[in-house]
This record gives structure tokens, sequence and C-alpha cells, in this order.
């Protein structure tokens, strides 16, 4: 007898039917499906957290640095409320009141920063962006032994005291302090020398009395002021912070330092470029006995200036469904050395 096939005989060797068949492959389908919805989704959401991580580190970094220096600012080693006197030439690279300690420079405003070109290629500052200029007196000081004011020398306490010509130093003590450029200085002596008539911007004065005399004149009569022993010498710490094209993208946008190195006909200074992502910076500054915060453009007196609001707007590097994950940090910093 012939042997006769039927599909329940298919079905007993494959245990399947055709129907059973492509249900499985439906469902399995449905579960790959799901997984793949599972995995993406998963995926967008690393995404998101990851460029909200960026967003909030770098404005983390951003402004922990930049606030820490605006809490410095306006110090000097010696007295957190002493008067400063500045007898430097003036000068347009950096500008030309040292004294003030901190000067902002509006961008809504057009205000521009000295030594910093406005554009749009890498570290070029951002148009409409603010910026400003601290500046403080730097560790490392050395101690006075003896100044001859006529003779524009100090003494100091040792050999090692790091100075070279050209140095623009804060000296202090617990009365006044002095911006003064360093005209004659080497590791083989303890003779520090402040004269005139040398050096770029240089000195427009030997005396070192607060207030400076206007004109400031290259030898005042009767109008001297001697520091006494213990008093310090120390660099003067001169940054500019600004919102600049990145050097990585020029697309986007990133927040520098740039720190006064040393003296001289251009002031040489370094530009670091500190946190990615940093998309817009505004400042506004509360003055001693004002009540409200003004824009760069309004302040009267920078010496009187004694806090710092910051709005610093940050902005990741991918998009999320088409859009850059952005957020704004507000903070109000106060300077520590006029609060006191």
């Amino acid at each position: 007898m012939k042997s006769r096939h039927s599909f329940s005989g298919a079905r007993a060797i494959f245990g399947v039917s055709l129907i059973e068949l492509m249900i499985a492959l439906v469902l399995g389908l449905l579960v790959v499906g799901a997984a793949i919805g599972i995995f993406m989704s998963n995926r967008q959401v690393f995404r998101s957290a990851d460029n909200l991580s960026f967003v909030q580190e770098n404005g983390r970094v951003a402004f922990e640095l930049l606030a820490r220096e605006l809490r410095q600012t306006a110090s000097s080693p010696c007295s957190a409320k002493v008067p400063i006197v500045n007898v430097l030439n003036n000068t347009a690279a950096w500008g030309t009141d040292w004294g003030d300690g901190i000067r902002g420079y509006d961008g809504q405003a057009g205000q521009a920063l000295p030594t910093v070109t406005t554009g749009t290629v890498a570290r070029n500052r951002i148009a409409g962006t603010d910026a400003v200029e601290l500046r403080s007196g730097a560790s490392g000081d050395v101690t006075v032994t003896e100044h001859k004011e006529h003779a524009a020398q100090f003494k100091v306490n040792t050999t090692a005291h790091g100075l070279v010509d050209g140095d623009i130093v804060m000296v202090c003590d617990f009365v006044q302090a002095a911006i003064l450029q360093i005209t004659n200085a080497n590791s083989s002596n303890v003779t520090i020398v402040h004269n005139t008539g040398t050096g770029t911007p240089g000195n427009c004065s030997k005396s070192l009395k607060y207030p400076r005399q206007i004109p400031c004149i290259e030898n005042p009569h009767d109008y001297w002021y001697t520091y006494r022993p213990n008093s310090v010498i120390a660099k003067l710490k001169a940054t500019a912070w600004y919102v600049g094209v990145s050097t990585s993208d020029p697309t986007r946008r990133s927040l520098y330092q740039v720190m006064l190195t040393s003296s001289g006909a251009s002031p040489a200074s370094t530009v670091q470029e500190v946190a990615e992502g940093v998309q817009d910076m505004q400042l506004q500054y509360l003055s001693n006995g004002g009540t409200d915060y003004q824009d760069a453009n309004a302040v009267a007196n920078w010496s009187q200036v004694t806090a710092v609001r910051v709005v610093l707007t940050m902005q990741s590097n991918e998009q999320i469904d088409g859009a850059p994950v952005v957020r704004t940090i507000a903070h109000t910093v106060t300077i520590r050395n006029r609060n006191s």
C-alpha cells in the first residue's frame, strides 16, 4: 500500500502548523520591535542625561572659577580696605584704572574689552556678551626691609624675590597700597627699583603717596610716602573674563580667561579656554550705598562696587529632539575685600 502524506503528518514531523509559525514570527517581530523601542528610548534618555550633565558640569566649573576671582578682586596682601594709588602711565592695554580692582564691559552697549577682538574666529569675543577685568595682589609676596622713596628703591628680605624688570606689582602696608612697575631688579641683590623714564607703560612718578597727584608728575616736591619695614611687595594679578568663539568648533562658544603674564609695549598675556558651552554671560554690579544692580555702562565709580550678579547661559553641544539643552545659572558674588 502506498504511504499517504498529509498536513497532519507534516505537523507531526515539525511540531507546528504554518499558521502557528506565522503567529510565532509576528510575536517575535513584536518582541524585537519592543526591544528596539526600549533601546532607542534608553538611548534618548542617556543622551539627554549626558548633555544635561555636560551643561551642569561646565556651568559649575565656569561659575566656580569666575566667582573665586570675583571674591578676591581688589585685594591686597596687607589689608582689605586700604586705598590704592596707581602710578603707572596711561596705557590702552588692560585699561588705565588699575587701582579700581574691577571693571566691567557691557556687551549690549558695545563696550570693547581691551586686548580682545570682537569677531567670529576662535578666541574672539562674542558681540553682545559682557566681560570683566579683575585685579588683585597675587601670592608669593616678599617683605620690605627699607624704602628710600626719593631714590625710588626698596630693599627686600631675600634675593629669591622672583621679581624682574618690567613686572607690575603692588606694594602695601596697613595704611595704603600702590601699583607700580619695577624698572630694575635681579636675583643678585635685594634692591628693587621703581624709577621713572623707563619701561612700558612706565611710572609717571617716584612718589607712591595716596592720592596720586593730578597731573601725575615725575618729581613731586614734598609729596612722598615711605613704606616701613614689613610692608609687602606682590606681583599684580590681572585677568579678563569673556565669552568667545570655541577653538574646537566655530559654531560653539566658550568662557575664556586672559591672564597678564608680563609687561612691555604690548603686555604679554595667555588666553585659556575655561569651559565649553557658555553661550552668554551677563553681569550687573552693586555699588556701595546703591539700592539695585546696574549694567557696566551705568557704574560711576568702580572702586565702590561691592557685589556682582552673574548670569551664565549654558548650552549643550548636541541637539535633543531638534534643540540643544539650555540652562541658565544665576548667582550673586560679593567682593570679599569690600564687605568685611
